[in-house]
C-alpha cells in the first residue's frame, strides 16, 4: 500500500508518464533504426528517471510504512517490513 500524500503522488506518476513516453520514444527510434548511441543515451535518460521514481517512493515508504513498523509493537510486522528493504537491494 503507497502512504503517500496527494501532492507527491501526482509528482511521481507525472514523473513515470513522462518515463512513458521516453520509452516510446526509444521504441520508435528503433523502429526508425537510428544510430545505437543514441538510443543508448535515451534508455540511460529513462532509467535515471525509473531510478528517480523508485528512490522517491522508497524515501517515502520508509517514512511511513517503515517507520510505524519500527515503532509499533508487532515485532513479526517489523521483521518483514525490514525484510522487505533488504530483499529489494539484494535484488539490485
Amino acid at each position: 500500500m503507497l502512504l503517500m500524500e496527494s501532492a507527491q503522488r501526482t509528482k511521481v506518476i507525472r514523473r513515470l508518464k513522462i518515463a512513458e513516453g521516453h520509452v516510446s520514444g526509444v521504441a520508435r527510434m528503433v523502429e526508425e533504426d537510428q544510430y545505437c548511441i543514441d538510443v543508448i543515451r535515451q534508455i540511460s535518460a529513462v532509467q535515471a528517471a525509473l531510478s528517480k521514481v523508485s528512490q522517491e517512493i522508497l524515501e517515502e515508504h520508509l517514512a511511513t510504512c517503515v517507520t510505524n513498523a519500527v515503532r509499533g509493537d508487532d515485532s513479526h510486522e517489523r521483521e518483514r517490513v525490514l525484510r522487505e528493504i533488504a530483499d529489494v537491494f539484494r535484488h539490485k
